[in-house]
């Protein structure tokens, strides 16, 4: 029986399905395959890998797996999710009766989306989000294209989607020039009907593209280092011909519609429909009465929009007011240069005890920082939509947030705002609402009342809309 076997090997070179990995996974065995795609997208994240035809790879995975108790539990776990969930005969013979059925009365709609650029922040939240409810509309036979390296940051196990994997080294100039090349090619073998790139650009040959106005086009208009001008303007020159080579284009916001509207002349307008973002259930679950904690909390991946800066050059007053106040910054160092700007600028205010880089932050952990902090400081200055507002929106916490982008659009008067440029006017915000416990608990009741108005539901049924219909103008 396979369950006596330590590990399960499998160096095939290729391969239709391989069921002897399925069978491996059912029995509980950890599996060390070589790497084929379609391995990768059999196996997913409950195996490990090797490279194909190099026996020091796989006796490297092999001692990686002897000993390591954990990585045997997780790889087990995974494969019992992932046969439950794609490999049970139940959902084989479920499948080929919709099949039959799309034979016999009409064709599902073939939709790939087109993953490769999710790898942080909003793009991953979204994709996390509105893969699952996509995927459970039968009118769509859906289709995820990524990167090998995204298996551990997207959600790549939900029934009813098909996984293609792309293996190549990462690079910022390599992503564009295979993008190009290779999702037109994957749409043409699968014969897919609309391909949606939820990012600001995409594939220029794509069949029936639609894109997501997610990242605002003037983020380079606050950057002064001259390799971050280049990249930015080259993401213009992609998105511009991303917008007219494609069917229609989601934004985020009216704020994205008019900033977009703007940067290309009013040239694709007539193309934009605005679908906001939804918040996640665990957001918006009510919890027992929390006590806040003397802390201001601040979340988003940390690059130069997010505008930390002045919020640093405020804190020194506000802590002259509160001695013992923290604050916590939630995100992912995306910027290293950015990053290392902001700790020789705290290091030159002495506040290095009074900062704290969380770094990226598990969803549990981040809604009972939005659920307990004293007040949640948005200070960004360019934002399309901004999923942390929404998240701790639903989580009622007191909210002070910039004025400028979309800020007010998605807050309404769920919020105190503040000039984001200005420290003064930023700590002076601040320091009113620390002061006053009664101001806060009326911003965290219209905050809940606010959160009612986003939903996931809602997005991705617009969104579906907008594939079959173009949406409505």
């Amino acid at each position: 029986a396979l369950q006596e076997f330590d590990a399960f090997v499998f160096p095939s070179m290729a391969e239709t399905f391989g069921f002897p990995m399925v069978e491996a996974m059912r029995a509980g065995v950890p599996l060390i395959v070589s790497d084929i795609p379609i391995h990768r997208e059999i196996c997913g994240d409950a195996a490990l890998y090797f490279r194909l035809g190099d026996p020091d790879d796989l006796a490297t995975r092999i001692m990686d797996l002897n000993g390591d108790m954990s990585l045997r539990s997780r790889l087990i776990e995974q494969a019992h999710n992932r046969v439950e969930g794609q490999f049970t005969w139940e959902n084989h013979v479920a499948k080929i009766v919709i099949t039959m059925r799309e034979i016999v009365e009409h064709k599902r709609h073939r939709l790939l989306i087109n993953a490769l650029h999710a790898r942080t922040g909003g793009g991953v939240t979204y994709l996390r989000n509105v893969l699952p409810l996509m995927a459970k509309d039968l009118r769509l036979n859906l289709h995820v294209c990524l990167h090998e390296d995204q298996s551990g940051i997207l959600p790549t196990n939900i029934k009813n989607i098909t996984y293609h994997y792309h293996r190549y080294p990462r690079g910022f100039w390599r992503t564009l020039i295979r993008e190009q090349l290779d999702v037109p090619r994957l749409a043409r073998r699968l014969a897919i009907d609309t391909t949606f790139s939820p990012a600001n650009y995409g594939p220029f040959l794509a069949k029936n593209h639609i894109l997501m106005a997610r990242n605002a086009v003037s983020v380079g208009f606050v950057e002064r280092r001259p390799l971050k001008l280049a990249y930015w303007a080259v993401l213009y020159v992609a998105t511009f011909i991303s917008f007219a080579k494609s069917q229609n284009v989601i934004a985020v916001s009216d704020y994205a519609k008019r900033g977009i509207t703007r940067a290309f002349l009013g040239l694709f307008s007539n193309r934009m429909k605005i679908v906001p973002h939804g918040v996640e259930q665990i957001f918006l679950e009510s919890s027992p009465a929390e006590n806040r904690k003397h802390f201001l909390l601040a979340v988003s991946d940390i690059y130069v929009q997010k505008n930390f800066v002045t919020l640093i050059h405020a804190l020194p007053k506000v802590r002259d007011r509160f001695p013992d106040l923290i604050l916590k910054i939630a995100g992912r160092p995306v910027d290293q240069n950015y990053l290392r700007r902001l700790e020789t600028l705290i290091a030159a205010l002495d506040l290095k005890d009074c900062i704290e880089f969380l770094g990226h932050v598990e969803v549990p952990t981040l809604s009972k920082l939005y659920k307990t902090c004293s007040l949640f400081v948005f200070p960004s200055t360019v934002e399309t939509f901004g999923n942390p507002l929404v998240e701790a929106l639903a989580c009622g916490a007191p909210i002070a947030s910039s004025n400028t982008a979309a800020m007010p659009e998605v807050l309404g008067d769920a919020a105190r705002f503040f000039d984001p440029l200005n420290p003064e006017d930023m700590a002076t915000v601040m320091i009113d609402l620390l002061d006053h416990e009664e101001k806060r608990k009326k911003l965290s009741a219209l905050a809940r009342v606010r959160a009612k108005a986003y939903s996931w539901n809602h997005t991705v049924s617009r969104t579906i809309d907008v594939i079959f219909n173009g949406g409505r103008t």
